[in-house]
Order: structure tokens, then C-alpha cells, then sequence
């Protein structure tokens, strides 16, 4: 009995000693500075909002479907003395922002609160584009 118990434990231990280990190696992230003038802003087709194209290279084709986008501005009217950035979309200083992004490119949008009227910001916005990828 203790002969077929040894073997039935060297079986074991021999079983789960050759499992493979399976290493993953994350993709690292990707941090855009962009500088947003307030000639940079156009008024939208449907006269709601304003945006403000980003060009971004490093969003690829593929992007869509395998990472994401994480989008903050710095709006220095609002906040001078300390660089706070704030995650979009977020109302920040009465206007609203949001932003949009595909292959090549972000487009942060900025309207009134409520939706229905354009507000163009009339100073110049530092914005902080984090691409997140993932497999």
C-alpha cells in the first residue's frame, strides 16, 4: 500500500512540477502633450459645440479595438497658480468638454453645460492625451 501511495504521489508532484508558466509582457503606455490654441477651435456643423482636432500618430488602426484613451486638460483661466489637470468629460469653468478619438487623432469638443450652445474657450488649454494598451 505504501509503495502505490509513493507512486501515486510522484505522479503528482511530477505533474504539476511541468506545467509551463506563461509570462506576459505588458505593452507600455503612452503619454501626449498637446497645446491647444483658441484659433485652434471650430465651430461643429450642427452649431452646438466647438472642437478642437489633436493629431495623434501613435493611435492606429487597431487602436479601437485593443486600447483606449484617457483624456485630461490643464485650463489655466481657471486654475493660474497650480497645473491641476482634470479627466474629460468634466465641466470645468462653465464649459463643458468631452473629446472623441480614431486612428490618428482626438478631437475634445467644448459646449455649454446643458448642451444647446457653443462655447469657445478663449485661452489658450494644455491637454494630456494617455494612450492604455492592452492585448
Amino acid at each position: 500500500m505504501k509503495r502505490i501511495l509513493s507512486i501515486i504521489g510522484c505522479v503528482i508532484v511530477l505533474a504539476a512540477s511541468s506545467c509551463t508558466k506563461k509570462y506576459i509582457t505588458p505593452n507600455p503606455n503612452l503619454t501626449v502633450f498637446a497645446n491647444i490654441n483658441p484659433s485652434d477651435w471650430t465651430l461643429s456643423t450642427d452649431g452646438k459645440s466647438y472642437s478642437a482636432p489633436i493629431d495623434v500618430k501613435a493611435i492606429g488602426d487597431d487602436f479601437n479595438h485593443y486600447g483606449a484613451v484617457i483624456v485630461s486638460i490643464y485650463y489655466p483661466a481657471v486654475n493660474p497658480n497650480d497645473e491641476v489637470y482634470e479627466q474629460l468629460p468634466e465641466v470645468y469653468g462653465g464649459t463643458s468638454f468631452s473629446y472623441t478619438y480614431n486612428a490618428g487623432s482626438v478631437a475634445i469638443y467644448a459646449q455649454s453645460p446643458d448642451g444647446t450652445t457653443p462655447i469657445k474657450p478663449t485661452d489658450a488649454i494644455k491637454a494630456k492625451i494617455v494612450l492604455v494598451a492592452s492585448n
